[in-house]
């Protein structure tokens, strides 16, 4: 996966020891990230979000977010071993942008960025809301769990875009309406604006008025129905390590469709420092499927106790399993 033949654009710098040293230690690090961190998100994520829906009763606004952004993890999660492990796309046919392997697994990954992009704001802005008006209950769970549903679907109709472009690339170019939306760069821009501008636009903005809230002096303060502050510091951590990790990733995208939109040759050692980087800024985003829901574990107060119920639930052949079993004293460890 990992080339750096864009020093100077030729095949001698491989040669070079700064090259080989640069290729094994991104390739350890993509080999971590497969042999670690796929199985930790696959498996922390599927606890999250079984956990939660086990114990109903008792989740808050910011647990159904995290159980949002913990489907979509388990959804990058799978995804990560193809991207992770695929050829660069100059050097295989079924990887280009056009191709059949790339489009079907673009779409699902466009589609839990998002998701994972608009919770972590949504989360901010709800949190606001909880500490500015606790009592009009705007922010409750109820409401929450119809906004993750409309997260989905704007997800799925923002991405559909690509499915879009793809089949009219498939088609006779002598069609005018299919022709004029050949145009990649323009789903790329519409996905950076949609994608990563208006959530972290939401998400500063929400960040910002809690301040606000602790300036002005008002009843609503000093009531008892506000969020601990270990959530609020588990919420400052989430937004954090969410734009974080998913900032390099759309600042290459954005930085691709500039460079592509100038309607010049572009040369080749831009080229495939272009790729190199994307390829290094995937590799952070698929980072944040299993960072968050660690975060959630040992942030979350009340996450080892509904894992606790849920696994005294689960059967052990004809008995329930005991809650000190070893490998769930592990998981709560």
């Amino acid at each position: 996966m990992w080339g750096c033949g864009w020093f100077n654009g030729t095949g001698l710098v491989e040669e070079l020891p700064a090259c080989q040293d640069l290729q094994l230690g991104l390739s350890l690090l993509s080999l971590l990230g497969l042999v670690v961190g796929v199985p930790v998100g696959l498996c922390y994520n599927a606890l999250l979000v079984l956990a939660n829906l086990h114990s109903k009763a008792s989740m808050t606004m910011p647990d159904v977010y995290f159980v949002n952004m913990a489907v979509a993890g388990l959804v990058l999660s799978a995804l990560a071993p193809v991207h992770l492990l695929g050829p660069p796309s100059s050097q295989w046919a079924l990887w280009s942008a056009g191709g059949e392997v790339h489009v079907a697994l673009q779409i699902p990954f466009n589609v839990s960025s998002l998701v994972a992009m608009y919770s972590t704001a949504l989360l901010s802005l709800d949190h606001y809301i909880e500490r500015a008006l606790p009592r009009t209950y705007m922010a409750s769970v109820y409401n929450t769990r119809h906004v993750c549903g409309f997260v989905w679907g704007g997800a799925l109709l923002t991405s559909f875009s690509s499915l879009l472009f793809y089949i009219c690339s498939h088609v006779s170019t002598r069609a005018l309406e299919c022709a004029k939306m050949q145009n990649a760069e323009a789903a790329d821009a519409t996905l950076v604006f949609i994608g990563y501008v208006v959530p972290a636009l939401a998400a500063l903005y929400a960040l910002v008025l809690p301040s606000r809230v602790r300036r002005e002096d008002t009843p609503l303060d000093r009531h008892t129905g506000r969020l601990e502050p270990s959530a609020h510091r588990l919420l400052v951590a989430t937004v954090c390590t969410q734009f974080g990790l998913w900032t390099p990733h759309y600042l290459v995208l954005l930085g691709h469709t500039v460079l592509i939109s100038r309607g010049q040759p572009v040369d080749a050692h831009y080229l495939g420092l272009l790729h190199f980087v994307k390829d290094l800024s995937k590799l952070l985003a698929f980072s944040s499927s299993f960072v968050t829901p660690l975060l959630y574990r040992y942030m979350n107060q009340s996450f080892p106790g509904k894992l606790r119920r849920l696994m005294k639930k689960l059967p052990c052949g004809d008995r329930h399993c005991s809650p000190d079993h070893i490998g769930v004293q592990q998981v709560l460890a």
